[in-house]
């Protein structure tokens, strides 16, 4: 099912199934095209997470905040450390009897929403040791390829080469020894349901000891790491009141606790009951949230503590319906904007239904360095500024690669290429993924994702020097856009069909990317020739205006003048 012609790979989608091999269009290729993956619709954020600051809260507030947090912090870490050694002997009885130990000292929704963020917990760094096992894998795997080559072999732009020197072939012998060795403790790990859990953070616990490089002192230390430790969350409840009843937040944004058994003598409502002197509002999606409570629909609710600020925060969660996402066909009706992702800035161009580029490209720049918070914040403004202009120029669906550099940020397969791995690692795949789909969810337009195989290379061969006017200068990451969204429109990515072989004949097949009757716009934009066409004059109903212009040629001057002559002499 491969597209081979002659021992060359062609351009174009090769019929059968859901997928197919989309050719490169080189004449003389003889290397195998890996298979591309179809083009599918995003599926829409599945929950919402709002976030409003806790103001005015008294003393005592605080006082009982700090209490609670540490008090139930204390119960969720005795409780992560007896789930880690069940192991994988963890059964419904165990959970039960966690739960039942944990309510004697706190109560029974506070005991349920403990079990439930460790198993969470327990199930998350299961799923990371799995992803450490596929990394440890593919690195051994590259060693013992490059090992296995000779010393000094070059490398192509598929495969790397053996390695420079004796030297650098032994001491990558040596790293091969370390990885086989912690592959083997990493399986034996997940074989035993080992897991390696820190409760506060494992970045935060190796801060203290490097409080100089941090900046910190012991005590501010201590205070993150106390804070990070608290347990202030409550899950939402069904037909409760408000959704919620260990931490209840009403209509009017009064916030009451739930405290546990062992902090009765803190309560200043009934019920054992203690109501914070501030109140919420929520701003974004305060109408969303006002008619989930109203009907007592389940909200959850984390409050927490931003030590550099000095400030308490609360956020709301709750589950949302199943975005049903439009049909494919109905994405690509208004064209597409093809976006193209970089480790500074996504490049953007729209295109026609027919595949065609039009309007000059645009650039979303990002800064990625600083602090977490400085790096979301760029993200979300360029997904917005982008979104905004795809919104204008009147397109239903974006197409964005579906990018996961997991297997490519091994050191293994780029050697000494540090700053090409550094750049990889810091394109944000996963959390820009994540936004991209909920913000463009929010503003009606749909994601649809493509296989990123050869956007960059085809683009660039194929779109960037056609593309290119004295006034504008096609870039590399330009081209790639247009290239998916060609791909997320379902057309190949190659701008014309391949040229016959020897003449203009079919003899030899018919052409690669042959378009529909219908279909004149799909092979690009072309210049009005109207009125040069062979039956213009006929179709028009004009005549010839002027007479056939004289030869201006010295060969054609003389060829004319010879038959002259020759008709002269005949006719004499």
């Amino acid at each position: 099912m491969a597209c081979w012609v002659d021992g060359s790979i062609v351009g174009g989608m090769c019929e059968g199934g859901g997928t197919g091999w989309e050719g490169e269009g080189v004449t003389g290729s003889k290397r195998k095209l890996r298979r591309i993956d179809v083009p599918f619709v995003s599926l829409g954020p599945s929950g919402v997470t709002v976030r409003d600051r806790l103001k005015g809260l008294a003393s005592g507030d605080e006082k009982v905040l700090r209490l609670v947090g540490a008090h139930v912090g204390a119960l969720a870490s005795e409780d992560l450390k007896v789930r880690c050694a069940d192991g994988l002997d963890h059964s419904n009885g165990t959970w039960a009897a966690r739960k039942r130990d944990l309510t004697v000292r706190s109560s029974s929704r506070w005991a349920g929403s403990v079990t439930k963020a460790t198993h969470d917990q327990w199930a998350l760094s299961r799923r990371g040791l799995a992803a450490h096992l596929d990394s440890l894998d593919a690195g051994i795997r590259m060693l013992r390829h490059r090992l296995s080559l000779p010393v000094g072999q070059k490398g192509t732009k598929r495969s790397p080469g053996g390695y420079r020197s004796r030297h650098e072939w032994f001491v990558k012998s040596r790293r091969l020894a370390a990885l086989e060795e912690r592959l083997a403790a990493a399986r034996a790990d997940r074989e035993a349901g080992v897991v390696h859990v820190v409760r506060g953070g494992r970045k935060l616990l190796n801060t203290r000891h490097n409080l100089v490089a941090a900046n910190l002192t012991e005590a501010e230390w201590r205070q993150r790491w106390e804070a990070a430790r608290w347990f202030l969350s409550a899950d939402g409840e069904s037909g409760k009141r408000f959704g919620n009843e260990t931490i209840r937040v009403t209509p009017d944004g009064e916030v009451s606790i739930k405290l546990p058994g062992p902090l009765a003598q803190y309560t200043n409502a009934k019920s054992g009951r203690y109501v914070l002197a501030a109140k919420v509002s929520f701003p974004h999606r305060g109408t969303e949230w006002a008619d989930r409570i109203g009907n007592n629909r389940a909200v959850a609710y984390r409050i927490h503590y931003d030590v550099a600020r000095g400030r308490w925060y609360l956020d709301a969660a709750w589950t949302r319906p199943v975005v049903q996402t439009v049909p494919l066909a109905t994405a690509r009706a208004q064209g597409m904007v093809g976006v193209d992702t970089n480790a500074d800035h996504f490049a953007a161009w729209q295109l026609d239904v027919h595949g065609n580029p039009f309007g000059d490209p645009r650039r979303f720049p990002y800064d990625l360095s600083g602090s977490a918070d400085h790096r979301d914040a760029q993200i979300r403004h360029a997904i917005t500024r982008l979104l905004h202009w795809a919104k204008r120029r009147g397109v239903a669906a974006i197409g964005l690669e579906n990018l996961d550099f997991t297997a490519e940020k091994t050191r293994e397969k780029h050697g000494r290429k540090k700053r090409f791995r550094q750049l990889i690692s810091g394109i944000p795949t996963g959390k820009l993924r994540a936004r991209l789909v909920s913000m463009a969810a929010e503003s009606g337009l749909a994601i649809v994702a493509v296989d990123p195989a050869y956007t960059s290379v085809w683009g660039a061969q194929h779109w960037q020097r056609p593309l290119a006017t004295p006034r504008r200068t096609t870039t590399r990451h330009d081209s790639a856009a247009v290239a998916i969204g060609r791909r997320a429109l379902g057309h190949p990515i190659r701008r014309r069909t391949a040229p016959p072989h020897h003449d203009q004949s079919d003899r030899r097949g018919h052409r690669t990317v042959q378009a529909e009757p219908g279909d004149r716009g799909r092979e690009g934009t072309r210049r009005p020739v109207t009125d040069r066409a062979h039956d213009a004059r006929s179709r028009t109903g004009t005549t010839r205006t002027r007479a056939t212009s004289a030869p201006k040629t010295v060969r054609d001057a003389r060829s004319a003048t010879t038959w002259v002559q020759d008709s002269l002499l005949l006719t004499d």
